[in-house]
């Protein structure tokens, strides 16, 4: 028990900010449809295929609107966000309209602050620390369980430490940290599943193999052509809208590489996902559908997946679940500033130590 006491200590004095970080940036970001605050951002979805064709057609035709993707505005946000590559993009309304664009995603506060949480702002590499953050989290929350259980009757809940003492931080520490452990499970659990590969696939094995699950994600085995200019993209979206009627468009991706085709995401409400993962691919050179894939016919343990984000970012359940998440990001920025606060800054002054060294020094001198 000693042993575990020691390693929860000092993991949380090395890692304790960064979870807060997370924990931070994360609360923001649950609720940032709201504080996007743009013409139009508020705007009813509008589902009619033909309004909705037009207007992207309308975006595509343009060499200064021509994205690399789409992610069209749903119900919670009103616009279509517009990715050019490089950190250009723009903000379309329904109708196609350019509303505002950047050069930069420093220019837009939503979008470095979901690459800060997501990648630290370093690529594929954060991601992954931030992964090995959240699997050291799950350390946390297991092993501060087991902590607590030997002094649960001296249980005492507090939003707050009663004194800035370090036993009183520790006491509150703990005490708050047991309430919080399921939230915080929830969202270290999901986290990991997001960003480490191999737990990922660990914790899906009851479920799929990692061969299974790639197979079922995989795109069709088929090479596309050249990216021709005058594609009917009204006429492209009608036709994936015929595949699937209650089909919510989400993501329409161009091809990056020679040989790619193009996607488009949809989201049937049985999905939890907001892009959902249903597909339709279509030829790069004439925009004919060359496949398709119902997010209803995925093997189990690749739903189960799915599941992962929208539970992490509340993507489901309305406000009430993202005000429950916000608090399990801010309870994770209270408790990882604290243990690094009590670990390096709040420790006990030696007084004994002291005394005994005063006591010694007095005995010296003695004539």
């Amino acid at each position: 028990m000693r042993t575990l006491d020691l390693l929860h200590r000092w993991a949380g004095g090395l890692i304790g900010l960064l979870l807060a970080l997370l924990g931070l940036t994360g609360t923001i970001l649950v609720h940032r449809d709201a504080w996007v605050m743009l013409p139009g951002a508020g705007d009813a979805l509008v589902r009619d295929v033909a309004q909705v064709g037009p207007a992207i057609a309308g975006l595509m035709a343009s060499s200064d609107t021509r994205p690399q993707s789409i992610i069209f505005a749903d119900d919670g946000f009103g616009l279509h966000r517009l990715r050019m590559g490089n950190g250009v993009g723009a903000y379309a309304d329904q109708s196609g309209a350019v509303v505002t664009r950047w050069d930069s995603e420093w220019a837009r506060p939503e979008l470095w602050l979901s690459d800060l949480h997501q990648h630290l702002m370093a690529g594929d590499v954060g991601e992954t620390i931030g992964g090995i953050a959240g699997l050291i989290g799950l350390f946390f929350i297991i092993s501060g369980v087991i902590l607590w259980w030997k002094l649960r009757f001296t249980f005492a809940f507090r939003l707050w430490p009663a004194r800035m003492s370090r036993p009183a931080i520790i006491r509150q520490h703990r005490d708050f940290g047991v309430v919080m452990a399921p939230l915080l499970f929830l969202s270290c659990l999901t986290a990991v599943m997001l960003t480490l590969p191999p737990v990922r696939d660990v914790l899906l094995s009851p479920f799929i193999s990692a061969t299974e699950r790639k197979a079922a994600m995989a795109v069709p085995a088929v090479k596309g052509g050249v990216l021709a200019p005058g594609l009917d993209w009204a006429a492209m979206l009608a036709e994936a809208r015929s595949r699937f009627p209650d089909g919510e468009f989400r993501v329409l991706t161009l091809p990056r590489r020679p040989g790619e085709l193009i996607s488009l995401r949809l989201r049937r409400p049985m999905e939890w996902l907001p892009n959902g993962r249903t597909m339709v691919w279509f030829q790069p050179e004439t925009g004919a559908v060359v496949d398709t894939r119902d997010a209803e016919t995925l093997p189990q343990g690749a739903r189960i997946f799915n599941l992962a984000y929208p539970l992490h970012a509340a993507k489901v359940g309305g406000l009430a679940f993202r005000l429950v998440m916000s608090v399990s990001g801010l309870a994770l920025l209270l408790l990882g500033t604290l243990a690094v606060w009590t670990f390096w800054f709040r420790r006990p002054a030696p007084q004994r130590a002291s005394a005994k060294r005063k006591q010694a020094g007095a005995y010296t001198n003695l004539p």
